[in-house]
């Protein structure tokens, strides 16, 4: 029989971090698949289209909180400071307010 390693204790089933605009909590996927599918837009070139936010907005938000977000009527400008601000969340270089 090959052998068996146990990672069970090394990994952290920690629940996705949150964005708060305005008292509105925004959960953001922080699953591996989704960081690197984001990891992967930003890094097909240096310039980020509108419609590389609009992807990466739908794969970091679930379908209710980008209604919610939806409804805010963000201005574009603050429509990517939101994504980015995710993005620096899921990635690591922006630490949750906890």
């Amino acid at each position: 029989m090959g052998k068996i390693v146990d990672i069970t204790d090394k990994l952290e089933f920690e629940e996705n971090p949150k964005l708060v605009n305005k008292g509105m909590e925004l959960e953001v996927n922080a699953d591996a698949a989704t960081v690197l599918k984001i990891m992967g837009i930003l890094g097909e070139d240096s310039n980020v289209k509108p419609g590389d936010i609009v992807r990466m907005y739908e794969l970091i938000f679930s379908d209710a909180d980008r209604r919610k977000i939806d409804k805010l009527k963000l201005q574009f400008t603050d429509f990517q400071t939101l994504v980015f601000s995710a993005i620096n969340l899921i990635t690591g270089e922006e630490e949750s307010g906890e």
